[in-house]
């Protein structure tokens, strides 16, 4: 969706051994599934500032795609054990993508005694030999739920769902479908309903409200939203070239080189498919809204470009990368204000704009919304919380090389979003990658509540770190538009160029994440990204790390502040487990007045399960400043990272203190060391 408005734990000791099971007969099938994909031997290693041609996704036709899905779907079973999944668990193939040496990353999602297991897909990482390099999973708790008879009727989580959806202003009156399934994405699984209403959303838009509820308890445990809001003379890219299909002497919007994707016009309707656009010229609309085709041309020709965009740019050969194209819906609803993604129906809607005068049918637009198909189709990721804001960024990152990609005169690349559509009334872009916030309501950066915005405005920490990464900090101007991007922690970033920044954050979606990953989870899948593509001593490995601490997740590549003066405690502090907070303490003297406002606090601790841990900064008045909260479902291993604070009603002389607490059993860690830097 593009939008403009808006505890204990199961044990789990064991989970940081490295799977080292060879799965040859895996390798043999796989291998035999496809003939000319995988190179004989790996490619040669990266050359400076050139990615490793041995970890580029191979090309695959859609036939040795359902090849390799196939042959993992038969050893399925074989890496279940491998992987050390329970006798209840099982695994079913989602994807596979192959590297050029040989590895395979196969997605899997999990059943547990039959129930689809919510949060419980993963990613199995295989050598040509067959042994396990790796596996990333969703979550890292012990999948085993004590008994699988609810205790709360079906009708009422059905019940509860539907009020919900009604609070936000749905219409239905009844669930489209409610299932049992367990509950795994945050904290210790349990069984659950999955109920799924449908109707249509307040501002007209379809409804697809996911609520999950305990079945023990009837306790709402998470929601989120399905529909992700996301030669031809078009409204916004001036006179393009489409590819159409003749049929007798009619000419229709159906687009055969690119797995037959088709334009309809729903005619201001809100179900259906409407009426494929067909005549009888092959020149489609007139530039304006006052002929129905121009957002047929418009539409059928942003989905063109999306599709030679993840074809040439990475490979991807359609949406699923199975060669089948989705279809395109336009004039939808009466002066609808959006445009969205539909799963169910693999198709993309466009509305018409406020008074139907600017269809929201733009080529960041398009990119935007058939981006969230990719991604449905790859990580997943949950459509809530910080996850969900990574899904959003997602849409505008890729939406954005769409632009950059069609090199279209009429409507240049630019790091703004829906700058075309006039969806404020006022001119102005929907949003800004170089500073988020500057759309009144999105996040420059990461900070602990963030998973608590609404998505569209949670996106700004992941759009202004890509944006970082291609470009880099300060003030310049691109294709005419000016652009002034700030940094958390008041230190440059020198970028990497988009093109090396698209194929980074593409390859941490399709082989690193999870439908849980959360900004430091996204932090570790794009610096493994980097590290397979350049090198992990390389300048685009470096540039990853320096952009992310530019938005405040995680350190600098030089280990933190990068210039200023720091303050550090490198003596080990053991933090007990769920017990009394413990703190580490610096001296500051010598300084005059205040502490800045971008004071950098660079924070290293083991620990077992991240989520367990609340960390605090106390100035030496007193006062507490939060760097991290309590999350059950942040399963991640250690804290590395480094928080920026607004420390500037703090006298910069006296004793600053960092607490720590863990706060749920099973995990022990420590304070490593720490440090305070004054920029």
């Amino acid at each position: 969706m593009l939008s403009s408005t808006s505890r204990r734990r199961t044990p789990h000791t064991g989970h940081h051994r490295t799977a080292t099971v060879a799965l040859a007969g895996v390798a043999a099938l796989i291998a035999a599934a496809v003939q000319s994909g995988a190179a004989s031997a790996a490619p040669a290693g990266p050359r400076a500032g050139k990615a490793d041609p041995a970890h580029v996704a191979v090309a695959l036709t859609p036939s040795q795609r359902t090849g390799l899905i196939r042959h993992a779907g038969a050893a399925s079973a074989a890496t279940a054990r491998a992987i050390g999944l329970g006798a209840q668990e099982r695994l079913v193939v989602k994807d596979v993508v192959e590297d050029a040496d040989g590895t395979l990353h196969t997605r899997y999602e999990r059943t547990y005694a039959g129930l689809p297991v919510l949060g419980g897909d993963l990613v199995v990482d295989t050598a040509g030999s067959g042994a396990v390099k790796s596996v990333v999973k969703a979550t890292r708790a012990a999948l085993k739920v004590r008994d699988l008879t609810p205790a709360v009727a079906r009708t009422a989580a059905e019940r509860q769902a539907v009020q919900r959806a009604r609070s936000l202003g749905g219409t239905a009156p009844a669930a489209d479908r409610v299932r049992k399934v367990v509950w795994a994405a945050s904290g210790k699984p349990v069984l659950a309903y999955e109920t799924v209403v449908g109707g249509l959303q307040e501002d007209g838009t379809p409804n697809q409200l996911h609520v999950i509820t305990d079945a023990a308890t009837g306790k709402k445990l998470f929601e989120y939203q399905g529909i992700r809001n996301g030669v031809g003379n078009t409204q916004y890219s001036g006179q393009v070239t489409l590819t159409t299909t003749q049929s007798g002497s009619a000419y229709t919007l159906t687009d055969g080189a690119r797995g037959g994707h088709k334009t309809y016009n729903l005619n201001h309707g809100s179900s259906g498919t409407g009426t494929l656009f067909s005549q009888s010229s092959d020149t489609w609309g007139n530039g304006t809204t006052s002929n129905a085709a121009t957002a047929g041309a418009d539409a059928h020709y942003g989905a063109a470009v999306t599709w030679d965009f993840y074809k040439n740019t990475f490979g991807r050969n359609g949406i699923k990368n199975n060669g089948v194209g989705a279809y395109s819906r336009v004039h939808y609803g009466n002066s609808y204000v959006n445009a969205f993604w539909d799963d169910s129906c693999f198709c993309m809607t466009y509305g018409d704009g406020s008074g139907n005068a600017d269809p929201l049918t733009s080529l960041d637009v398009a990119g935007h919304e058939m981006s969230h198909g990719v991604t449905s189709n790859t990580a997943n990721l949950n459509y809530s919380g910080e996850s969900g804001g990574l899904n959003e960024a997602t849409s505008d990152i890729f939406g954005t090389g769409v632009e950059f990609y069609a090199n279209n005169s009429t409507d240049v690349g630019d790091y703004l979003i829906g700058e075309k559509i006039d969806i404020n009334g006022d001119g102005t872009p929907l949003r800004y990658m170089d500073k988020p916030s500057k759309d009144g309501a999105s996040k420059d950066s990461w900070y602990s509540g963030i998973g608590g915005v609404d998505v569209h405005y949670s996106s700004g920490p992941a759009n202004h770190f890509f944006y970082l990464l291609s470009e880099g900090s300060g003030t310049k101007v691109i294709n005419g538009v000016s652009y002034n991007s700030p940094t958390a922690d008041g230190l440059p970033v020198t970028g990497i160029g988009r093109d090396k920044a698209l194929q980074i954050w593409y390859r941490a979606l399709t082989t690193k994440w999870t439908s849980t990953t959360n900004y430091a989870g996204a932090r570790t899948g794009t610096l493994a990204a980097a590290g397979e593509l350049y090198g992990t001593t390389s300048a685009e490995y470096k540039a990853v790390q320096d952009a992310w601490a530019g938005v405040a997740v995680g350190s600098r590549s030089g280990g933190g502040g990068g210039g200023g003066t720091s303050y550090e405690n490198t003596t080990p502090v053991p933090i007990p487990d769920n017990g009394p907070a413990v703190t580490s303490s610096v001296t500051v003297s010598g300084r005059s007045g205040n502490a800045p406002g971008n004071l950098q606090v660079s924070v290293d601790i083991s620990h077992t399960w991240r989520g367990d841990l609340v960390v605090d900064l106390v100035g030496p008045s007193g006062t507490s400043y939060r760097l991290k909260n309590f999350s059950s479902s942040d399963s991640a291993d250690n804290v590395q990272a480094t928080y920026t604070v607004n420390a500037s009603s703090e006298s910069a002389n006296g004793t600053w203190k960092l607490k720590v607490q863990d706060q749920a059993t099973y995990d022990t860690g420590k304070i490593n060391s720490w440090k305070l830097t004054f920029p």
